[in-house]
């Protein structure tokens, strides 16, 4: 890679840091967006507030009236006491309470042997007292979901009711709320062989008892998410609500900021998720359009004390089919369980609904790209090495090597062409000593240029490693920190290779940094240096003239980049920084090795052999070399007849 590609990698990746920086609103700005904010969201708040109570009361004024009427629908259901139901299978136990007769606990099973799935205690961070039979998703009040039927005389609440629980086993119960004589609201759960919940909601005996207008079901599904991993900021960038469009993609509101929606169309499934675990509710029949969507965002620091901090607050309020007769049920299906690929993508298989879900897009894999890249080699090889047995740093290492074997004729070749530079240095500082002047730079440029070809040499391909390797970069900082198998895995000093892996804590966030360094971080920090100072000496041996000077001005800015890197990765994954080390390790080996085991005298004389045959039978310059000469040339005449009007 030449002087002027690492300019300009350098320039744009300057030019994009020093735009986001520019384009930050000023202190002033952020408070007064922030005042406006506020209000505007305090008047929201108390105008829903208004509204819910006047709701509230309204209904709570039809409860009592319905409560003092013993002949009133549900009359006995409004009174119980609350008993716990749990469906347990290998993989998950739920806990469904009668009241309400829905799920209050979701635990996912550890498998024996594995520590994918322990349950974090975030307020003891040694790990001490981790739960190492598996993780909660959610318990108590932090999850609530509430089904509404419109009925004529006063809407039916199932969180306002007791049921009766009947046909209990690991796997299956009916819930049932007495109406009246005959009249029942039945509710029939089934768990899944893995992390799937069905449930059918369908009347006996009261049809005409419902607004006949109204053929729908209201749910309002509500969930705190818990922060189930080390770092509060890194995991919240992965916690979002997502939902499925019946007859598109999938979508999502913005991780980074609260936000309200209200969809514009169908939806099949809507998903509160965090880094690696989701719950997910899904319709047969779908949801309808105009489902109000919310997702609130915590701070850290207000929970700083909490024994359980919560990341995000997910509010959902959904419509699907329901059939007032009885006659059909209203079909949903639930999952709790991890976000991993295969996993999820398993769903549609055991899902009853006969749907395309497409569930395995919870699992960001980056931009299509990079997602083809992940999709199709990352996962499968990924996958195949871990059925091998292997640790997963010791799979991080074997994936970098596979790379580094794929890439490296690219690699080897693009060096070659730098070597062969290297060693034209002194012909091309004699061919071009004529253009010393910076108004003669173009002519120089040119001359350079025509002396490549020459010799058969396209200082173009140079750009070829960071070219091929900047995708695959990419493509792993979307796939490592999404990679459930990583939960929990230690590998040498590293606990958790899902999470950062701190040498030194400090209690408190400070701006930029945090709370901690990252050793991880720090040698991949540690190795970009390396690597770069391989890089400028193989460049500079090849620099002519003042690119030479050029080059001195610029190292400063290669050296730079690192540093600037670790305040960025300072709070990513540990597995992400030690692949990103390893990968730059093997990079910096290779690149010397090449340099030692290149004969410079023997390259020369290919090169001189070649420039004899091009000398008795010329070429002409093709390519894109070619369209630069020309382009040069363009620039050089443009210069001369701008002169030349000055005159």
């Amino acid at each position: 890679m030449d002087r002027n590609s690492i300019i300009g990698f350098v320039l744009i990746a300057a030019v994009l840091i020093g735009f986001s920086i520019y384009s930050q609103p000023s202190k002033e700005e952020q408070r007064a967006a922030f005042v406006k904010d506020s209000i505007a969201q305090a008047n929201r708040a108390k105008a829903e507030k208004a509204a819910k109570v006047a709701a509230f009361k309204r209904q709570q004024e039809m409860k009592q009236k319905v409560a003092n009427d013993t002949t009133a629908l549900f009359h006995n259901a409004l009174v119980g006491k609350a008993q716990n139901v749990v469906l347990s299978n290998n993989k998950v136990a739920l806990t469904l309470s009668t009241k309400g007769a829905t799920v209050v606990k979701a635990y996912l099973k550890n498998q024996k042997g594995s520590r994918q799935f322990i349950g974090h205690n975030m307020s003891d961070m040694s790990g001490k007292h981790d739960d190492l039979n598996g993780v909660t998703l959610f318990e108590g009040s932090r999850q609530s979901l509430d089904y509404t039927l419109v009925a004529k005389e006063v809407n039916i609440s199932t969180s306002d009711l007791y049921f009766t629980p009947s046909a209990v086993t690991d796997s299956t119960v009916t819930m049932t709320a007495e109406a009246g004589q005959g009249k029942k609201l039945i509710l029939n759960y089934r768990l899944g062989k893995d992390y799937m919940l069905h449930l059918s909601l369908k009347t006996v005996g009261m049809a005409g008892l419902f607004d006949p207008n109204t053929a729908r079901v209201n749910i309002d599904w509500h969930e705190t998410v818990r922060q189930q991993e080390r770092g509060f900021n890194f995991e919240n960038r992965y916690a979002r609500l997502d939902w499925k469009n019946s007859e598109g993609g999938t979508d999502y509101l913005s991780e980074a900021s609260s936000k309200q929606k209200t969809t514009e169309e169908p939806m099949d499934w809507v998903a509160f998720k965090n880094q690696f675990f989701s719950s997910v509710i899904i319709a047969k029949d779908g949801f309808d359009t105009g489902a109000d969507l919310e997702s609130t965002v915590y701070n850290k620091e207000s929970q700083d004390n909490w024994k359980v901090r919560y990341l995000k607050d997910f509010k959902a309020g959904l419509k699907t089919a329901f059939d007032p007769s009885g006659r059909k049920a209203t079909e949903l299906e639930f999952y709790y369980g991890p976000n991993d690929f295969y996993t999820l993508k398993n769903v549609e298989k055991e899902s009853t609904f006969g749907k395309d879900l497409d569930m395995e897009k919870l699992v960001y894999l980056g931009w299509p790209l990079f997602r083809i890249i992940n999709r199709w080699f990352t996962m499968p090889v990924f996958t195949w090495l871990t059925t091998w047995g292997f640790n997963m740093g010791i799979v991080l290492i074997l994936i970098t090597l596979l790379l580094k074997l794929i890439t490296y004729p690219m690699v080897k070749k693009s060096y070659m062409s730098s070597a062969k530079m290297r060693v034209l240095k002194p012909k091309l500082d004699e061919a071009t000593k004529q253009y010393d002047k910076p108004e003669d730079a173009m002519q120089k440029q040119q001359a350079m240029m025509a002396e490549y070809s020459k010799y058969g040499v396209s200082p173009l391909s140079g750009c070829l490693p960071m070219l091929i390797q900047m995708p695959i970069w990419i493509a792993m900082f979307n796939f490592v920190p999404n990679a459930i198998q990583l939960r929990g895995e230690s590998f040498l000093w590293i606990h958790d290779l899902s999470t950062y892996d701190p040498i030194i804590e400090w209690g408190r966030t400070l701006p930029i940094i945090g709370d901690h360094l990252s050793l991880t971080c720090i040698l991949f920090v540690a190795a970009q240096l390396i690597y770069s100072w391989i890089t400028m000496q193989l460049q500079k041996d090849q620099m002519v003239g003042q690119q030479a000077e050029q080059m001195k001005m610029m190292q400063w800015m290669m050296y730079l980049m690192p540093l600037m890197f670790f305040f960025i990765f300072n709070d990513y994954s540990a597995g992400l920084n030690f692949y990103y080390f390893i990968s730059l390790l093997f990079s910096a080996i290779i690149m010397f090795v090449l340099r030692k085991t290149t004969n410079d005298e023997k390259l020369l004389a290919i090169l001189e052999r070649r420039y004899k045959e091009n000398a008795s039978n010329p070429k002409k310059m093709s390519g894109l070399a070619a369209r630069m000469q020309a382009l040069q040339q363009m620039q050089q005449e443009q210069m001369r007849q701008q002169q030349n009007r000055k005159k």
